[in-house]
């Protein structure tokens, strides 16, 4: 998960619990060209604040302004576009003509943003599933095929490491790899079918698997998110 949005959900969570008014958007759908990607989110606080984009900039002030003025996702959620016309593409500087579909929603304790960050810290992947009509929300154990879907009744988001390494061995280096490539965000195993290496192994986060490095490869299903290391 980008680490911006990652600050975007422990943020929404601390104003959250300082009683504070929260709502979050979400980029659904893009067309042309877009400085963040479909999945890429902002929070905003009631009186203004914002944390994380989904723009340059110009989108989160319009949408400060909405926020402030509660005009926007206040019993539950809805969408927003921007970009439509030349002359929205012009105010809000979106580059070569680009347009942006957001989802907004009010965050309250039942938006399973706590249950979606521990998953998160605990380098697991999960989805989510927002209902645009009652707003409440689902999670998922998530897939690594999972991607952002969004059909105007249901937003799915998935969230956690969206890439894959296997690290063939359990020796030191392997340590100061793995600890590299989880504060990357990445999902790491290590194999390494060895007894007198898996009885040594206490990285917490990552597993280590003690298979044969051909079958665990099959087993893992690696695709073009994932790197495999052999030391």
């Amino acid at each position: 998960m980008d680490s911006v949005d990652l600050e975007v959900v422990r943020t929404a969570l601390g104003w959250l619990e300082a009683g504070r008014s929260v709502t979050l958007g979400t980029i659904v759908h893009t067309w042309g060209s877009g400085p963040r990607p479909v999945g890429a989110m902002v929070v905003i606080r009631d009186d203004g604040q914002v944390v994380g984009s989904v723009s340059g900039g110009c989108v989160e002030d319009d949408l400060v302004e909405k926020v402030r003025a509660k005009a926007v996702a206040v019993r539950k959620p809805e969408t927003i576009v921007y970009g439509i016309t030349k002359e929205q593409a012009d105010r809000f500087m979106l580059p070569c003509g680009g347009t942006l579909e957001l989802v907004l929603e009010p965050v309250s304790r039942d938006s399973g943003l706590a249950e979606m960050l521990a998953s998160i810290e605990r380098h697991e992947l999960i989805a989510r599933f927002l209902d645009m009509e009652t707003g409440r929300v689902r999670l998922e154990p998530g897939r690594w095929s999972d991607t952002v879907e969004f059909d105007g009744k249901v937003l799915k988001t998935v969230h956690g490491p969206h890439w894959r390494l296997l690290i063939i061995g359990a020796g030191q280096l392997s340590r100061y790899l793995a600890t590299m490539a989880q504060a990357l965000d990445y999902h790491v195993t290590v194999c390494d079918p060895r007894e007198e290496y898996e009885a040594g192994w206490d990285m917490g986060g990552v597993p280590i698997n003690r298979g044969m490095p051909d079958d665990v490869v099959l087993e893992m299903n690696l695709d073009a998110h994932s790197a495999v290391v052999a030391l």
